[in-house]
């Protein structure tokens, strides 16, 4: 493996979450990656993502050094050709050519605009760094996709299935206070379609996916009909993607509680945290035993192990 910055980058995704399982049951194993090092970038906050990713590449044995570009480093400029002559002091050729030099696997975490689709969409940030940083790069999450989370999902999901057929896993679009990306979505959206899993996707009008992330995928505009007979149920919030950005709805109707869960095969509840909790998903599901969340985040670190080990080598 190259890079990890999608699904298109995994040769064999059964044997990537295979290992991310066995890495949970041996997870310190300092020898395989000892000496290495791990440059993590952020140019957003994280919590689980920078503790989970610290966290794997210490039980590798590797060494993990965190940049937080809006504390601790220069404000990065990402245009060619541009004459430096504002707030912008550093170039990402030199910046990301530099940290190429000092690490053995990058890992960078960037965040859409959500006020142009076409830049947000054509990855410029997660691009420059793969184009001039010489070394693996591992997505932290980016404009458009969160690889790391979903794989972490994948992970959860096989753990808690046990029946001999395949789970219905469902996409909820739930209500929040302000526009979110759509990169949690398309992502779990693009492995759920590559996975073993009955998968489809309920969203009010105008809060589709991309086309690229919903191809073959039936799209339910009615929750009670989307939500019938599920076994998984994600959800997560996303703004519009064709009225790109746009807050369209705040339908609380939407949020997640006893009365939706009641509409599925007592369905394990998913969520990719944080949460917020009565608005998103009403607290009587979240401290009920059908809720993952917690899961999913204690895997995040197993994920980015596996990642980590492949890159490493």
């Amino acid at each position: 493996m190259k890079h990890f910055t999608s699904i298109a980058d995994v040769n064999d995704v059964n044997q990537l979450v295979e290992q991310a399982i066995s890495f949970k049951a041996n997870a310190f194993q300092p020898e395989l990656r000892k000496g290495k090092k791990v440059g993590l970038v952020f140019l957003n906050p994280s919590l689980r993502t920078r503790l989970s990713t610290q966290v794997a590449a210490q039980n590798l044995g590797a060494e993990a050094i965190v940049l937080d570009i809006g504390k601790d480093g220069w404000a990065l400029e990402f245009e060619d050709g541009k004459i430096m002559n504002g707030d912008k002091a550093e170039h990402i050729r030199e910046a990301a050519a530099v940290m190429g030099r000092y690490f053995d696997v990058l890992g960078v975490r960037t965040f859409p605009s959500l006020t142009d689709k076409a830049t947000d969409y054509s990855e410029t940030l997660l691009q420059s760094f793969l184009k001039h940083a010489g070394i693996p790069v591992l997505s932290l999450e980016s404009g458009t996709r969160h690889p790391l989370q979903s794989l972490a999902d994948l992970m959860t999901i096989k753990e808690h299935w046990t029946k001999d057929r395949k789970p219905k896993v469902v996409l909820t679009w739930a209500p929040h206070i302000k526009a979110l990306p759509q990169a949690v979505p398309n992502s779990f959206a693009e492995w759920m379609m590559h996975a073993d899993v009955d998968f489809s996707i309920t969203n009010p009008e105008g809060y589709n996916l991309a086309p690229e992330f919903r191809e073959g995928v039936s799209v339910y505009h009615d929750q009670a009909a989307g939500l019938a007979g599920a076994d998984f149920v994600y959800v997560k919030n996303w703004s519009a993607y064709e009225a790109y950005g746009q807050v369209l709805s705040q339908d609380e109707s939407w949020s997640f509680g006893n009365d939706q869960l009641a509409l599925t095969n007592n369905a394990k509840v998913m969520h990719c945290l944080p949460v917020r909790r009565g608005l998103v998903i009403k607290d009587e599901v979240l401290d009920s035993a059908n809720a993952i969340h917690l899961d999913q985040a204690e895997n995040r670190v197993y994920a980015a192990q596996s990642v980590l080990n492949e890159l490493l080598k």
